[in-house]
């Protein structure tokens, strides 16, 4: 087996964009996360998953819930993927949000933003797999936040 340190450099060299899963917990109050283990599975019918570590703080509220929402960040929202990876419990007193249709707090200023339902979980070592339905997508304009091998990074040049 790989060491652990050794995985986590190897699959750093993949660039990535940069997440905020949220959701409520059982009292109402908003939780989140910051997550690079994003992606989509389904156009027909429209399914993303998000991969989520049993020790996180919103974990539990994912579980309960049933519900998440996917914050696409856009490239000046460095300071929010911090603060969402962080233990603190007050992740969205500082951070611009409003309530989504479907009851789920939405990151201002996100480059997209996807509210789901959980359609199922899959317990792979020590993460989660929540797959979850589409229900309501948006996206704006702007660059997308991306991580490479542990830094903050930016599209540069024109797309091809």
């Amino acid at each position: 087996m790989i060491p652990p340190a050794d995985f986590r450099h190897v699959l750093s060299h993949f660039a990535s964009g940069v997440t905020v899963v949220t959701t409520t917990d059982t009292d109402g109050r908003p939780t989140g996360l910051t997550a690079s283990a994003f992606t989509s599975v389904s156009l027909e019918p429209p399914l993303v998953l998000v991969c989520v570590d049993h020790k996180s703080q919103t974990y539990p509220a994912l579980l309960e819930r049933g519900r998440f929402a996917v914050n696409i960040l856009a490239a000046d929202q460095q300071d929010v993927s911090r603060r969402f990876a962080s233990t603190r419990l007050d992740k969205f007193d500082t951070v611009p949000h409003h309530v989504g249709d479907l009851g789920l707090p939405l990151i201002d200023g996100a480059l997209a933003r996807l509210e789901c339902t959980t359609v199922s979980t899959h317990v792979e070592g020590d993460h989660t797999i929540f797959v979850g339905a589409v229900e309501r997508a948006g996206a704006g304009a702007g660059d997308p936040l991306l991580y490479y091998r542990g830094r903050y990074e930016q599209l540069r040049g024109e797309p091809s």
